[in-house]
């Protein structure tokens, strides 16, 4: 890209490439340097954009509307479209700031705000997904005890502990990563401030930090993961042992989270627990297009498209607003 080629060769912004030591801004390649693909990208990305916040506004919506909503399942739900609609923000805008400017260039604490913004975010629906997990799994498989264990008390530790949880392990790796010197251009190849593509411009070693930021995050994606195969490996145990309907029923609700768990802990293994040497940085920015603009606007379609409930919920809706006689 022409971006990458004038940085490296320490042209651009009239600065040297090897003084990046003592510069407060880092460059991000983007997408593409062509106006007419940024024009295209930032028309789709912002309809995305768009999308993602009313479909998970939507559900948030509706879930404190309608009173047959107010499970567990719903409440966590509610929650893990909040983290959407904060992570596609923490993200997003800047995109398409990027895109339709072409300037692409952020400061060490804008860089480092949204790192932490975006990898607190996501390491909170990591662990929602593990409580949802769980919550099909006291559902299904425990229904006797399940109002008990899941009352609403319980509901708001476990979401409060997501949320918190998130923002406290991203600290660490923030503060690490920007505890290191800068050097080089200072060009990032990527489209945001992404953790493991900021660590490569550090210039000293960065072994124990790395150390620190891989079991933080096989801690995040690994623990949440073998709660959610747990869980539904025991509730696929009891559909296939009680060959009951109404567990039938019940798992085929499930089938909309394993899609979601795929999706994310898919894409989020490639780029924070796979070694860099085994991923290019351009595949690494597809991977990243994927889960960062992408899985959030999916999320709300895919919970709701064979939801029952979600759909006489939204006809309530559609009639309360009188554009159902």
């Amino acid at each position: 890209m022409d971006i990458y080629l004038r940085l490296s060769k320490g042209k651009s912004l009239g600065w040297g490439a090897e003084n990046f030591t003592s510069s407060t801004e880092f460059i991000l390649v983007g997408l593409s340097s062509d106006p007419k693909i940024r024009n295209i990208l930032f028309a789709v990305i912002l309809l995305i954009y768009t999308f993602t916040l009313l479909g998970n506004l939507g559900v948030i919506m509706l879930v404190l509307a309608d009173s047959h909503l107010h499970t567990p399942m719903y409440f966590f739900l509610a929650n893990l479209s909040g983290m959407e609609i904060c992570y596609v923000t923490s993200t997003i805008p800047q995109m398409l700031a990027h895109l339709l400017t072409g300037h692409a260039g952020l400061s060490l604490i804008r860089c480092a705000l949204q790192m932490y913004g975006a990898l607190s975010l996501g390491s909170a629906e990591a662990l929602l997904l593990g409580v949802m997990a769980y919550d099909r799994y006291l559902a299904i498989c425990q229904p006797l005890i399940y109002a008990t264990v899941m009352g609403r008390w319980r509901q708001l530790q476990l979401a409060s502990a997501c949320w918190v949880c998130g923002f406290l392990g991203s600290v660490i790796c923030v503060f690490l990563t920007f505890s290191h010197p800068f050097c080089g251009s200072g060009l990032i190849n990527h489209f945001i401030c992404e953790l493991p593509m900021v660590l490569k411009l550090t210039c000293d070693d960065t072994h124990i930090t790395e150390i620190i930021i891989f079991l933080l995050a096989a801690v995040v994606i690994f623990g949440p993961l073998s709660v959610i195969l747990t869980s539904y490996g025991h509730i696929l145990f009891s559909v296939y042992k009680m060959r009951s309907a109404r567990l039938r029923k019940a798992f085929s609700t499930c089938s909309s989270h394993l899609v979601v768990v795929i999706l994310y802990y898919g894409t989020t293994t490639f780029i924070y627990i796979i070694p860099r040497s085994e991923t290019s940085p351009d595949n690494e920015k597809k991977i990243a297009m994927f889960y960062v603009v992408v899985t959030p606007l999916l999320n709300p379609i895919i919970y709701t498209l064979r939801n029952k409930d979600v759909h006489v919920a939204m006809a309530k809706v559609v009639r309360k607003l009188g554009f159902e006689q």
